[in-house]
């Protein structure tokens, strides 16, 4: 298997399910025709449209990046913040990949449906936490098979659930 990166998506998944980080990782790519999939998409694609500048930084691709202030300011949009503690870590995931490329920023989750955000700011610990989810997720993902499945709330809307489950 060749070098891995870890991504901002892999950082999401690290929180709900490690056999997805695994999965992802191998490029085992779950059902598009999924409609969670496809409402995720949608909301990705059609919301914030006016502030939408996408960015692609080495592994991370940012949904919308701009400045306030003159600070960077990047937002993660999310359809539902069930999951909270994981879209917090991948958003900080990015501000920690921006500081990396010599960028500081704030982040800010957006719930369109929700009509709700949520400003995250890194600082030295959370830094070390992503350092050690890193190396655990690279430990994960060279694992030489997934984990067995274990059945979670998530398993229900995941787009895996037919691999898992059948």
């Amino acid at each position: 298997m060749k070098d891995l990166n870890v991504t901002g998506t892999l950082v999401w998944y690290y929180f709900i399910c490690k056999r997805e980080v695994w999965l992802m990782a191998h490029n085992i790519i779950p059902d598009q025709d999924d409609p969670n999939i496809d409402l995720g998409r949608f909301l990705h694609e059609n919301s914030y449209i006016r502030r939408k500048k996408e960015l692609s930084l080495g592994n991370v691709k940012l949904d919308v990046i701009n400045k306030r202030d003159g600070r960077l300011l990047v937002g993660e949009i999310k359809k539902s913040s069930k999951f909270i503690e994981s879209a917090k870590m991948q958003l900080a995931y990015y501000l920690l990949e921006l500081k990396r490329h010599g960028l500081e920023g704030t982040g800010v989750l957006m719930f369109p449906k929700e009509k709700k955000r949520i400003e995250i700011k890194l600082d030295d610990e959370l830094i070390k936490k992503l350092e050690r989810i890193e190396k655990d997720i690279l430990r994960i993902c060279y694992e030489p098979y997934p984990q067995e499945p274990k059945k979670i709330a998530f398993c229900n809307k995941c787009g895996y659930r037919e691999f898992c489950w059948a």
